[in-house]
């Protein structure tokens, strides 16, 4: 069953991709759309199986990974103080207007806290994938969103074992600090002296393709320690990815992960986006879904555009910025799912915000078009390619 599902995953999403180009759009946007019509809710060709998941974050991971081979260093250190910018005030606006409309929904004090904290979060890795396609991943634009990301989620974890200590769970804010603390400094450290002389054991191996297992090897054991941390996978793959730019196997380990990625992996994260949603028994929360998410959407495009605003940017690259910032992805439906168990969110209110994280995700790739303009000629070029 897995087999076949991979095989309509992979051809419906390169087909919907194509077509999503073709009327002026990011393949991606098509990718997630067609996962919601082989998904449950339409065609039910596809299930939300466990495996796919497995095969899923696999590919995000891998996303990520990809962005931080691509990324210039020199740049990111360039839009330091721009990605600060960004991703506070990205936090601000959407935590202090959520925490309102908690209030407005007559949400008890600590739920309403709760609610800013999950319209706070974001997740590029689909603002990557539409980066990537325009040509922007690389730009001071591309650089900034993903330093901010990286700020966002580190300042929305800590908040959130604040509040999940406030709700009786077992978190001592202390050490959640501490553990983030040690991630960064343990991963600096293993990027500076470990990975380099990792990669250049493994070359000499007589087997084949040792330096992209090498690679991967590295990518996937920052992604698992960045978890055990409290921070995001992405996180750490995209720190990984970082790690190895930095070293002369940087583009041969970028070619042959791109190529493994794209084929399959990729595909079915972007798919299985939509494979996931379900709209059953929301319809008579339909004012609430809409509300909530204009509320998500323009807080986060208007507190991120307002930072890169503040750091230089000019307003359109700002929106674009502030638009790239609006996917809340998996790790507001992580943070949801434990909001569930603390008893911070109803079990009718994490339906409802489901639904919204999936709408934040939709948007982002039409947000960034508009917003950033024409695609580029090379992001065309890669378009042609995947």
């Amino acid at each position: 069953m897995l087999i076949f599902q991979l095989a309509i995953i992979l051809l419906a999403s390169k087909i919907a991709g194509d077509l999503s180009v073709k009327l002026g759009q990011p393949s991606v946007l098509g990718k997630l759309l067609i996962g919601i019509v082989l998904g449950p809710t339409v065609l039910g060709v596809v299930s939300n199986t466990e495996m796919l998941q497995e095969i899923s974050q696999i590919g995000v991971v891998l996303l990520m990974f990809i962005a931080g081979l691509e990324t210039d260093t020199e740049e990111f250190k360039r839009t330091g103080k721009a990605s600060a910018y960004v991703g506070i005030s990205g936090i601000i606006v959407p935590f202090s207007l959520g925490y309102l409309a908690g209030i407005w929904l007559e949400l008890p004090q600590l739920q309403s806290v709760f609610l800013g904290l999950l319209l706070s979060a974001t997740s590029v890795s689909i603002s990557v994938q539409a980066l990537k396609e325009m040509g922007k991943l690389k730009s001071r634009e591309g650089t900034t969103i993903l330093g901010a990301a990286v700020i966002d989620d580190i300042l929305v974890i800590i908040v959130l074992a604040f509040v999940m200590s406030f709700a009786g769970g077992d978190v001592n804010l202390g050490v959640v600090v501490l553990k983030k603390v040690i991630f960064f400094v343990v991963a600096i450290f293993i990027a500076w002296k470990i990975v380099p002389w990792l990669l250049n054991k493994f070359a000499p191996l007589r087997v084949t393709e040792a330096i992209i297992s090498a690679g991967l090897i590295i990518c996937f054991m920052y992604a698992y320690l960045a978890e055990v941390a409290g921070v995001a996978a992405i996180i750490g793959a995209y720190i990984a990815g970082i790690a190895i730019s930095l070293t002369k196997y940087k583009h041969e380990v970028f070619e042959k992960v791109e190529t493994i990625s794209y084929s399959i992996f990729v595909p079915v994260f972007f798919t299985s986006i939509g494979v996931s949603a379900e709209f059953i028994g929301i319809g008579n929360h339909i004012g609430l879904i809409v509300g909530l998410s204009m509320l998500a959407i323009l807080t986060k495009l208007i507190g991120s555009a307002i930072g890169a605003r503040l750091s230089g940017f000019g307003w359109r690259n700002s929106l674009g910025i502030g638009a790239a910032m609006v996917s809340r992805g998996e790790v507001a439906l992580i943070i949801a799912s434990m909001g569930l168990e603390a008893n911070l969110l109803s079990q009718e209110m994490f339906a409802v915000m489901v639904v919204v994280v999936l709408i934040t995700t939709l948007v982002t790739p039409p947000m960034m078009k508009f917003m950033f303009g024409k695609t580029s000629i090379k992001g065309q070029e890669l378009q042609r390619k995947e």
